[in-house]
Order: C-alpha cells, then sequence, then structure tokens
C-alpha cells in the first residue's frame, strides 16, 4: 500500500516545463558527453522526456539549436574587470574563454563554424565582442588601432586560436533576422562605431580598412617586436 501510495504522489508532482533554457542545457550536457556530431533532437527529447516535436516549440532546427549552444557557452565567460587596467582585464576575460572551451572541447568547431554561415555571429558572441572593443576604447586605444588588434587576437578573443575575423564573401545572402542598423548602434556601439571607421573593401588604404597585407604584415611585426623584447630580457 506504501509503494502504490509513493508512486500515485511520484505522479502527482508536477513536472518541470519544458523551456529553450532547458533544451540548451541539456544539449549542451549530451555534446560535452558524446560530441556534437553525435548530437539530434531525438536524444534531446530522450533526456528530457519529451517528444522530438516538443522541442521545436524552442528551437525551429538544427542551426538555431546550434547558435543557442555557443549563447550558452558565451555567458560561461567571467564579465569584465571593473577594476583593472585594458590588458589585465582583455588577458582575464580571454583566458576565461579559454577556460570554457577546455570543459566544452566541441565548442570552438561549433564557433567558427556558425561564425561563417551566419552574416552576424550570435547575440551574446556580439556583446562580448562589443565589450572587449570597449576595453580597449576605455583604454586609450585609437578605433584604427582597436581595429588593428581584432585582427591580430583573431579567435584569441574566444579563447581559441583560428582566424575569426575573416571579411564575409561578398556572395554571402543578407540575413533576413538582421536587426535594423538603428537598434544595432544601440546594442552594439563599440562595434557599430568600428564598423563605421572601418571600410571592408578592396580599396581601402594601407593603414587602414581591412587590407589583408597590412594587417598581415602588422600581426607579423607585432610577434616579431614582442619576440625580440623578451630576446633583449634574456
Amino acid at each position: 500500500m506504501v509503494e502504490t501510495s509513493t508512486q500515485a504522489d511520484a505522479a502527482a508532482q508536477p513536472r518541470t516545463p519544458l523551456s529553450k533554457k532547458r533544451v540548451l542545457d541539456t544539449a549542451v550536457a549530451l555534446a560535452d558527453e558524446g560530441g556534437v556530431d553525435a548530437l539530434s533532437m531525438r536524444k534531446i527529447a530522450q533526456a528530457l522526456d519529451v517528444v522530438p516535436m516538443a522541442l521545436y516549440k524552442h528551437v525551429t532546427n538544427k542551426d538555431e539549436l546550434l547558435d543557442g549552444m555557443i549563447d550558452v557557452l558565451v555567458g560561461e565567460i567571467d564579465p569584465p574587470a571593473g577594476d583593472a587596467d585594458w590588458k589585465t582585464a582583455i588577458r582575464r576575460r580571454v583566458l576565461s574563454a579559454r577556460r570554457m572551451l577546455l570543459r566544452h572541447p566541441w565548442a570552438p568547431g561549433v564557433i567558427e563554424s556558425r561564425t561563417k554561415a551566419r552574416a552576424t555571429p550570435t547575440p551574446a558572441v556580439m556583446e562580448y565582442l562589443d565589450s572587449m572593443i570597449g576595453i580597449f576604447r576605455a583604454g586609450g586605444f585609437s578605433i584604427d588601432l582597436v581595429h588593428h588588434a581584432l585582427h591580430v587576437m583573431g579567435s584569441r578573443l574566444l579563447g581559441f586560436s583560428q582566424e575569426l575575423f575573416e571579411d564575409a564573401p561578398s556572395d554571402r545572402e543578407p540575413d533576413p533576422d538582421a536587426m535594423p542598423p538603428e537598434e544595432m548602434a544601440a546594442r552594439y556601439p563599440h562595434i557599430t562605431e568600428l564598423a563605421m571607421a572601418v571600410a571592408h573593401d578592396e580599396e581601402s588604404v594601407v593603414g587602414s580598412g581591412c587590407d589583408d597585407q597590412f594587417e598581415f604584415e602588422f600581426a607579423l611585426d607585432l610577434t616579431l617586436d614582442g619576440l625580440e623584447r623578451l630576446q633583449a630580457a634574456t
């Protein structure tokens, strides 16, 4: 009789409502266990004890699922340190991003592939990059120097070493869900300032814009200068 009562009580317990956060958190946990390639809506539904169709109320397809998972991971990165100089603040956040990636080894490939597939990064990535640009600007960097610094650091800003700041292909379809320019400017002021100041076209003048040769030489010289200082110190 006691067992029957316990079973009835368990059945009467209200189930935790399904939400986008639960779906994404479960997807991240499953990717941590078995890798992102093995991830499927069916496996997520099984882990949540729901039918697969229930998931589509919260994520419409696999791409939206992956984008949401990226935003969950970026949310794990430590917020900016308000009491630190620009160099310390940038270093702390980059190392925090790297710790996040070490917890989720599948993440760099997903971030890189989704960044290239989308016209703009996910909202969480945009907010993160905007705040990083803001740290540079508050540290006294000119907008041109910020631009070159982003090229030098590339995806190291997010804790890994593949190139992130590549110009978008000219034949890429525009994002139909892109926010209006006014909203973009209000939400990501530092990214907007950089975009307005730097023309991404083939006629960029050396020393400004996205001149590939200039950016390559800038990063090379910066690296060699740093190595020279280290060599002299030893």
